[in-house]
């Protein structure tokens, strides 16, 4: 099928939800060092499966969504904010969906309420990308920002990209939204954000990793401490199921099938051959885990099971 704008925001209006497999969960948590991390919920989305997999070849693409449990023409996927908490910093990576996006999301708040974290307490607000689901609720249903007292940061091929005004000519017209949405959303906090570079260390233990495709300047998150390390993948593997099984498969929810596909592959190995863990924004059991090989494939292992 294909997903036209019109046929994506009736969804997203209509509230179409379907719960994410698995258990529920609230919240689960690691330590990196001297970082407390926690991955908490924003809750999920709901999306037509042809938004992810149009063009996948069938025969091979449906017995992999047998293995996990997807069937139907609807695909839920999990929203995972991780918080870093270390000293007096507060760490959000990325912000949730807030309230104007879909109704299945923007339960950031109360997941952060359940490990005592009021809105003011956040130091920083990270951002992985421009997507509704990680960028929208930085604004309240005022338009008037929820986290007063952080310092935000993008990557700067991130934010040029949005702020960019041929952005929503160039984009297409099923994401056409997303563009007018964060580009409206980024002015707002204009003044308080960073642009940040591949490799650049923005607090001691926490260095920007460039892994574009997703969107054109897609950061994922380095967390180092005490002979450990984490990857803050944002959406870099976008699933938990196919980016797996089938990691050079070009889909359909990358902005740049091909180059995310590139990056997706390396990535992969580096969590494998490093035995380095991960949390990813839309991976199941709360996004944390580990990556295993299988054969020239890979597994998602999450330490909540």
């Amino acid at each position: 099928m294909s997903t036209t704008r019109r046929d994506f925001m009736a969804l997203a209006g209509a509230g179409l939800v379907l719960a994410p497999s698995g258990r529920l969960w609230a919240q689960t948590g690691t330590m990196v060092g001297d970082w407390t991390v926690d991955s908490v919920s924003d809750g999920h989305l709901s999306l037509p499966r042809g938004f992810y997999f149009d063009g996948l070849p069938e025969a091979e693409l449906a017995p992999i969504l047998a293995e996990h449990g997807l069937s139907g023409e609807m695909i839920a996927s999990p929203c995972n904010v991780t918080v870093a908490r270390r000293g007096g910093d507060v760490v959000l990576f990325d912000c949730g969906a807030g309230p104007a996006f879909m109704d299945s999301a923007g339960r950031l708040l109360d997941g952060l309420e359940t490990l005592d974290i009021a809105p003011e307490d956040v130091t920083h607000v990270v951002f992985t990308h421009g997507h509704p689901d990680h960028l929208w609720g930085v604004l309240d249903d005022f338009d008037d920002p929820v986290f007063t007292e952080a310092r935000y940061l993008m990557g700067g091929a991130e934010w040029n990209y949005w702020r960019d005004p041929a952005t929503v000519d160039s984009i297409g017209e099923a994401r056409a939204s997303f563009a007018v949405g964060a580009a409206r959303r980024l002015e707002l906090v204009e003044e308080r954000i960073t642009a940040v570079a591949d490799g650049e260390e923005i607090l001691p233990g926490l260095m920007a990793l460039a892994s574009h495709g997703h969107t054109p300047g897609h950061m994922s998150f380095v967390l180092r401490g005490e002979g450990a390390a984490l990857l803050v993948a944002g959406d870099a593997i976008v699933n938990g199921h196919v980016a797996f099984e089938r990691p050079g498969w070009e889909l359909g929810s990358d902005q740049d099938p091909a180059l995310a596909a590139v990056t997706r592959l390396r990535l992969l190995d580096m969590l494998a051959s490093e035995e380095m863990r991960l949390i990813g924004f839309h991976l199941p059991e709360g996004g944390l885990g580990r990556v295993e090989r299988r054969g020239e494939a890979y597994r998602f292992v999450p330490e909540a099971a």
